[in-house]
C-alpha cells in the first residue's frame, strides 16, 4: 500500500509554487507568483520577485531580482537584492549590483560591478519595489563582523 504515500508526498512538494526553466529554455517577461525559480536555460525579465532564485551553473538570468535568497552557479547579469543571503558558487558570476544582507562567495566565484550590503531596515524596506534606491542612501554604515 505504499501508493498512497506516494500522492500525499508530492502535494507537499507541489506546496511550494517552483517555476524550473530548462536547460535550452529561454524565456522573457515577467514571472508572478513563483515562490522558488530554477533556472537552467536563459531568462530575460525587468523584474520578478520570489522567495528563492537558484541558477544552475549552465544558466543565465538577465534584468531584475528581488528574493529573500538566492544562490548563483551560472551567469547573473543585472541587479539582485537578496533580503537575507546571496551564495556565488566557484563557477557563478554576479555582473552589475548585487544587494544583500549575507554575502558568501565560494573560491572562483566572481562578482563584477557594484556590491552593496543591506542592514535589517534596509532589508525590510526591499519588499516594495520602489523604496530600494531611497532606503539604501547610507551605506557608509560598517558592516557587521559575520557579513
Amino acid at each position: 500500500m505504499g501508493v498512497p504515500a506516494r500522492p500525499a508526498a508530492r502535494a507537499e512538494a507541489t506546496e511550494r509554487r517552483t517555476l524550473v526553466v530548462g536547460r535550452g529554455i529561454s524565456l522573457q517577461g515577467t514571472v508572478a507568483d513563483a515562490e522558488r525559480l530554477v533556472v537552467e536555460g536563459t531568462v530575460e525579465s525587468q523584474m520578478i520577485q520570489a522567495s528563492e532564485l537558484f541558477v544552475a551553473q549552465a544558466g543565465v538570468f538577465k534584468g531584475e531580482m528581488q528574493v529573500e535568497d538566492a544562490e548563483i552557479a551560472g551567469l547573473f547579469d543585472g541587479t539582485i537584492t537578496a533580503r537575507n543571503s546571496l551564495v556565488i558558487r566557484a563557477s557563478g558570476k554576479v555582473t552589475g549590483v548585487a544587494r544583500c544582507r549575507k554575502l558568501s562567495v565560494e573560491e572562483g566565484g566572481q562578482v563584477s560591478g557594484r556590491m552593496e550590503m543591506l542592514t535589517d531596515a534596509q532589508a525590510a524596506a526591499t519588499i516594495a519595489p520602489r523604496p530600494v534606491a531611497a532606503a539604501l542612501g547610507d551605506l557608509s554604515a560598517p558592516a557587521p563582523a559575520d557579513a
